[in-house]
């Protein structure tokens, strides 16, 4: 499980006091060996936010810089757009690069990477509207810095319990009795197939 960080709720007829977006005091003592933190804040209705623990968010960044990060949670977003991903999601992709930087290939290959990006801005590549930063993904596309994020968040993006919930993918089921009783009949993103298409049931 990758560690984030959330601020405890607070309630008794207040209103949540995690709305700030600000970590926890906890959450700022155990990250303060970061290199890096990005944080934010859950939207509270969303499938995301009912199942975190609270709606404020942290996650620790060792390996890169602040701008590093920023500037590669830009890029997973450039390349993989949603409209309503949380940017929760989108950090934990973040995490994943940042243990490549761990080692001194990889290190090199994210500062390269970033360095291009940037030079392309003209500037800080992470400020860039997002119409201007899918321009400069497409010319970058071949890039080796572009590609290996775009491997790597395959599944980093999408494999876990937050991007689950997001999408309303229930996970697999063959350690729990199969779709047959877990969510075979339930689909509400696919429109309801004519009664043609179904068999008729044996007498």
């Amino acid at each position: 499980m990758i560690p984030m960080f959330f601020k405890p709720r607070q309630t008794e007829g207040r209103a949540t006091a995690d709305s700030d977006g600000e970590p926890s005091s906890i959450a700022r003592r155990n990250v303060m060996k970061a290199s890096a933190l990005l944080t934010g804040v859950l939207a509270a209705q969303s499938a995301v936010g009912l199942l975190a623990p609270s709606l404020a968010w942290a996650l620790e960044v060792k390996h890169l810089n602040q701008a590093q990060a920023d500037a590669v949670l830009a890029l997973i977003k450039t390349l993989y757009p949603h409209r309503n991903l949380p940017d929760a999601i989108y950090a934990l992709a973040v995490k994943d690069v940042d243990g490549l930087a761990a080692g001194a290939d990889g290190r090199q290959l994210v500062a390269n990477g970033v360095r291009r990006l940037n030079a392309k801005a003209g500037g800080r590549w992470s400020k860039l509207s997002a119409e201007a930063r899918h321009k400069i993904v497409a010319d970058l596309i071949e890039d080796p810095f572009v590609q290996k994020v775009r491997g790597m968040c395959l599944t980093s993006l999408y494999d876990n319990e937050l991007a689950f919930a997001h999408f309303g993918y229930q996970g697999e089921a063959f350690s729990k009795g199969g779709y047959v009783f877990r969510g075979f009949n339930d689909l509400t993103w696919l429109p309801n197939p004519p009664a043609s298409a179904s068999p008729a049931l044996a007498a």
